[in-house]
């Protein structure tokens, strides 16, 4: 069963605000909410067409995953994630990644590898174009999916939760021009690891990927800007 918003599964098995919650990460995720902005129910609910109560069940939700702040008397706002944050989340990607590298890699079968191929092959394609907004998502799902890939439900609960706060500091990184072409190599290094079913090449790129995702934040973000 399909746990990716827009798929039947999905909807299917979803209440109205797990569907508004779900459709509220997306704009995060699309940039169309921004750190720090202030999230109006009103406005929320004619856009998507709801009542104004599962508009606050899914502040409520978006505020215990992290996403999201009430604050008393001024409304709520889009989550602004400090640099001690940042810090720590990158930190806990790369360790989550270490993991599902060091699993698949023992694990992963010549179709699973065809299939992540071929998701580099698009991911080139838009970066190539300058297509930060297929680029943006593809590799998303691109990381999403090598940790699926390992068969365990628990690590991917934790990453994707900790991807989830990542959307609210990573996207802007994305913008730079440059930002794309050290990722697909590092991409490309990443998959030959796993290919070569050595689990501490494969964890280690998946690690330095993230590493080195984490210093071209810094450098994008000097302290005191």
């Amino acid at each position: 069963m399909s746990n990716h918003p827009g798929s039947l599964d999905f909807l299917q098995t979803k209440t109205v605000p797990d569907l508004v919650q779900a459709e509220i990460l997306r704009m995060i995720k699309a940039g169309q909410l921004q750190a720090g902005g202030k999230l109006n129910e009103i406005s929320l609910a004619q856009h998507l067409r709801v009542s104004r109560g599962p508009i606050r069940e899914a502040f409520r939700a978006l505020e215990e995953a992290g996403l999201v702040k009430l604050e008393k008397n001024r409304g709520v706002f889009v989550r602004e994630i400090s640099p001690q944050e940042a810090a720590e989340l990158y930190g806990l990607r790369a360790t989550l990644d270490e993991m599902a590298g060091r699993s698949l890699a023992l694990s992963i079968t010549d179709a699973q590898l065809q299939e992540l191929d071929d998701m580099l092959h698009r991911l080139d394609v838009a970066a190539e174009n300058g297509a930060i907004e297929v680029y943006f998502p593809l590799n998303i799902a691109f990381h999403d999916r090598i940790v699926e890939l390992t068969g365990n439900d628990t690590l991917l609960e934790f990453y994707r939760r900790v991807i989830d706060r990542m959307h609210l500091i990573r996207r802007q990184s994305f913008a730079a021009r440059d930002g794309a072409n050290p990722s697909r190599t590092e991409h490309r290094a990443i998959v030959e690891g796993l290919a070569s079913r050595d689990a501490v090449r494969a964890a280690s790129c998946l690690r330095r990927h993230v590493e080195n995702g984490y210093q071209r934040f810094l450098d994008m973000h000097p302290a005191g800007s």
